[in-house]
């Protein structure tokens, strides 16, 4: 019996309610049959009787299966509209009161919960968007095939070009490579420079990446920089401490000098000794805060000024900005260190371009020179590769740079001779 009953129940629900309505009516025609024969109804009359009755079932049937179906009918479509993430299309419910009554309500109800959810989550999702928009730090977002769907403008800023463009774009054409969750950048300059945070999230029920993009290279030279300050301070106590009383003797005795011979050997002293103290200021000069006064300064006009201290050089000029935000004297001094080290360098040729990016003005100045034998040391103070020189100048012009906000990068170039040096000026404070 109760396996009967089971498959019993496997029927649809529709074949369910016409089974028992048929059986009802079946019982209901052979009832009044019964009376009719009872009755002496003759056998026309019988026949309308069973027939009216049997026409009256058969309609009643399909009304009740009708209506049943209708009801789930429309409760189906609202839960496929639900499945689809359409919470506006509510199912109006054939009754107005009962079991299928409250069925519609619960599932009015349910959409209802689940369009307040998804308006919660769209917002915090806008918000979430517009603070990485917002942020300083590349983030980028890759899809479940690791291709980019989304990236901010800081993004935007690191591959020079609107990250729109490269939507899409493969994890291989962007220069990442990752293993074990691991993500790092191909280009071993870029990895030294970047480290990579990367988590992953599920958004329309697919899997994304989330890469944030932390530049270590500020860490690492702050403190590179605090170590060569505290040696610079210890070197320079000591060496004035030392070199002042040495100098003051050597002009007193200079005066006192009874030949020549000794007044020149006691000036040579003197002499050396200031120049030791002007060497310390100037490696000091190298890491301390400067003094930015920041105004509009015309491109054209502080080239020239440049350009007449170095007639060796021929410059060009490729200006689709015309002016830029900086300290003329320190940005003179930048320049006149970055001319310096292309005629150093064997240069004839100089180009200098100034085109504003976005929020920035950027500046570019390409030389026809031997190049660099070694990039990774550029900007370490005391380190050179020239003879006679010092180590200063790259580094006091990074500093400079970074005061006003910005930025400087050195590489050769990559068909000809020569450097080319890229700084980049915020347009405004």
């Amino acid at each position: 019996m109760a396996l009967k009953k089971t498959k019993f129940f496997q029927l649809s629900l529709e074949s369910y309610v016409s089974i028992v309505l048929g059986f009802l009516c079946t019982v209901i025609i052979l009832l009044l049959g019964f009376i009719s024969w009872q009755a002496a109804f003759t056998p026309i009359w019988q026949g309308v009787l069973l027939l009216t009755l049997v026409c009256y079932s058969v309609w009643l049937i399909n009304r009740v299966k009708r209506t049943v179906s209708a009801s789930f009918a429309r409760a189906c479509l609202q839960l496929d509209a639900i499945s689809q993430e359409d919470y506006n299309q509510i199912a109006k419910a054939p009754f107005k009161k009962g079991v299928v009554f409250e069925f519609h309500q619960q599932l009015k109800q349910l959409s209802a919960q689940l369009l307040a959810q998804k308006s919660h989550y769209d917002q915090q999702a806008f918000l979430v968007y517009q603070l990485i928009a917002e942020l300083d730090t590349p983030v980028l977002v890759f899809n479940a095939k690791h291709q980019l769907s989304y990236g901010n403008d800081a993004f935007s800023q690191l591959y020079q070009q609107p990250w729109q463009l490269l939507r899409h774009a493969s994890a291989a054409r962007l220069e990442l490579s990752h293993s074990a969750h691991k993500w790092q950048f191909s280009n071993e300059q870029q990895r030294k420079k970047w480290q990579i945070k990367h988590s992953e999230f599920i958004d329309d029920g697919e899997l994304h990446h989330l890469l944030v993009f932390i530049n270590v290279e500020p860490v690492l030279r702050q403190s590179q920089l605090a170590a060569w300050q505290q040696l610079i301070r210890v070197l320079g106590h000591e060496i004035r401490n030392s070199l002042t009383p040495v100098s003051s003797m050597a002009e007193t005795l200079a005066k006192r000098a009874s030949n020549e011979r000794e007044k020149m050997a006691l000036d040579v002293i003197s002499e050396r000794c200031h120049h030791l103290q002007s060497f310390v200021e100037r490696y000091a000069s190298v890491s301390k805060p400067l003094q930015v006064n920041k105004q509009t300064l015309s491109v054209t006009e502080l080239l020239s000024a440049i350009g007449e201290m170095f007639p060796q050089l021929k410059v060009a000029l490729d200006s689709r900005c015309h002016s830029i935000y900086a300290d003329r004297a320190l940005f003179e001094q930048v320049l006149i260190n970055i001319f310096k080290n292309a005629v150093e360098a064997d240069a004839t040729t100089l180009m200098l371009t100034v085109i504003k990016q976005g929020s920035i003005n950027k500046i570019t100045l390409e030389d026809n020179g031997q190049g660099f034998a070694n990039l990774d040391n550029l900007f370490v103070p005391l380190y050179t590769t020239k003879p006679g020189g010092n180590g200063i100048g790259l580094s006091l012009c990074r500093n400079i740079v970074e005061q006003h906000g910005g930025s400087i990068t050195l590489a050769n170039q990559q068909t000809t001779k020569g450097v080319i040096v890229t700084l980049t000026l915020p347009l405004t404070d």
